[in-house]
């Protein structure tokens, strides 16, 4: 019977992480395994009682340039690549006098660790490592007579080949192999992220660009895009049952809502995540303003700003209490006895804050024990958004309150009289609001909160029809359009909607304008003595 097997007679040991490499040197040390080892990986083998070969003493050069150099010989490459199923390699080898490798054990310089650790430059590029991914990349396409080993986690598994005296087959070598091209090549990707963010195009450098393409920030978008996550949990299921997911890290970021901390209640689902990352991207469009939103299925149900967070969280909550139920609550300031006590009635799913008071953190976590308790301590800080679609990837730099017309003393009016000081602040918060909003959006809004939301229609209209039926289905009967304000996220086609919001009560709208029709809209505004003001931004949100 043929096997592929090759047994572990001689192994090349060289890592930067020390852990767990005690489960190694056992097996070594059982079956007397030949082991070459570099600088302190050598050391720590000798300490745990292998016989260790230094690298120097095969190569005969010793390590130089401060360690820049240890392995970058042919007598430790040529044993690396050698193909022992190939005459002529082995013919080779012996002819120089190298002895073949089995197993390469490798891991590198912690360049992520580094560049978390806000090291200066100097010491993050001596965490580049050069060596290191070459001998595995090396040993990765010698799959057929070597093993690779770039993860701890397979220690165990390779010290019992090594034991058993079979080694492994062409298959598992073939499978260890993928997993450390994926290793080098996430190092590699890391590295780009971090030279094209500090190392950009210099200005004095020109390229020709085609006619009808704007002028490239390839700082943002370089020719190639390279970045790399690290999977950190595999979830139950996806956006749906028969979905599968799990949630990736970015390795040079240890901030922003994935790295939530939880402080209660159940796993998080993959649906958990995102209407929690939406609700906490929309409070903090309002910061330093104390802010609360409600959201479900990624689109607001409540949003309000008050002078203290149970404040903000009674009034979003007010705007929509059906859909409240099951939704996910966010505050961009410290959750207080008073707002825990009015959220424990509430069924919700995730309720996310930068702190708790400890009575309000204890209440949430012994009265709501399914309720999923996070703790993000830095407001969202990514410039940057991804999406994908078959076949390629969509990349564009987030939207954010930040364009010329999300300025107020920008707005232009073009109907009726100028806003009072309350209005104004209304008409602001509207605009603010509506950025977090679905397209088609048009959303109502009084002292400071969301009484009426349309959102995700297909058209304008419906999306108005739909936020003034919101605002007045209360049980009390309240009509919350009459003098209040509305938004719209783009410019109204057509005058019809914008005359929905008027008919309902509506005292002053803010929108982008732009319209081939505006003067039809601003007249219908200016008929009804309505305040209207554009900005000449638009917040679409697809």
């Amino acid at each position: 019977m043929t096997t592929t097997n090759r047994p572990i007679r001689r192994a090349l040991v060289s890592v930067f992480h020390k852990e767990g490499i005690e489960v190694l040197a056992e097996a070594f040390i059982k079956t007397g395994t030949e082991v070459v080892s570099t600088g302190s990986t050598a050391k720590r083998l000798a300490e745990l009682g292998v016989k260790v070969t230094e690298v120097s003493e095969v190569t005969g050069f010793p390590e130089c340039l401060d360690g820049r150099v240890k392995t970058l010989d042919p007598h430790i490459h040529a044993g690396i690549l050698a193909d022992m199923t190939n005459e002529d390699h082995a013919a080779q080898l012996e002819k120089f006098g190298i002895k073949p490798f089995d197993l390469v054990v490798v891991n590198l310089y912690p360049f992520a660790d580094t560049v978390r650790s806000g090291a200066d430059e100097a010491a993050t590029i001596e965490k580049i490592d050069i060596g290191g991914p070459s001998m595995v990349r090396g040993a990765a396409k010698n799959s057929a007579t070597v093993a690779i080993i770039t993860d701890p986690n397979d220690y165990a598994l390779v010290a019992a080949r090594i034991e058993n005296g079979e080694g492994f087959s062409l298959e598992e070598r073939r499978w260890l192999a993928g997993k450390a091209f994926a290793h080098t090549a996430a190092y590699d990707a890391t590295i780009n992220e971090w030279t094209a963010k500090h190392w950009p195009k210099p200005l004095t450098v020109e390229q020709p660009t085609a006619e009808d393409e704007p002028e490239v920030n390839e700082t943002k978008f370089p020719a190639a895009f390279t970045r790399t996550w690290d999977r950190a949990h595999v979830l139950r299921y996806g956006e749906n049952p028969h979905q599968q997911a799990a949630l990736y890290l970015d390795p040079l970021n240890q901030d922003g809502f994935a790295h939530a901390e939880q402080l209660g209640g159940k796993p998080m689902s993959y649906n958990n995540y995102v209407d929690a990352d939406a609700a906490w991207r929309a409070v903090w469009d309002f910061a330093p303003q104390i802010a609360v939103a409600v959201v479900k299925h990624n689109n607001p149900c409540g949003l309000a700003v008050g002078a203290t967070v149970a404040e903000a969280h009674k009034k979003a909550h007010a705007c929509d209490p059906m859909s409240a139920y099951g939704g996910v609550i966010a505050a961009n300031s410290k959750v207080t006895m008073e707002m825990a006590e009015s959220v424990r009635p509430i069924f919700t799913e995730v309720i996310v804050a930068p702190d708790y008071d400890a009575d309000a953190l204890e209440l949430l976590q012994t009265k709501k024990k399914n309720l999923r308790i996070l703790k993000v301590s830095e407001p969202p800080k990514s410039k940057t958004q991804f999406r994908q679609i078959d076949g390629g990837l969509l990349v564009q730099s987030t939207d954010l309150i930040d364009a010329p017309g999300d300025n107020p003393n920008a707005w232009k009016l073009v109907s009726g009289e100028p806003a009072d000081e309350q209005t104004v602040k209304d008409l602001v918060f509207a605009w603010r609001a509506i950025r977090c909003v679905k397209s088609n959006a048009i959303l109502i809004a009084h002292d400071q909160a969301t009484v009426g939301i349309g959102m995700g229609q297909v058209n304008r209209v419906d999306s108005a029809n739909l936020s003034v039926e919101r605002a007045n289905t209360l049980a009390d009967g309240a009509n919350r359009t009459k003098g209040a304000v509305a938004a719209s996220d783009a410019f109204f086609p057509f005058a019809d909607g914008a005359e929905i919001l008027i008919n309902a009560g509506v005292k002053a709208i803010v929108q982008p304008g732009g319209s081939i029709r505006d003067e039809e809209v601003f007249e219908a505004a200016r008929k009804a003595g309505v305040t209207m003001y554009v900005t000449g931004t638009r917040h679409f949100f697809h």
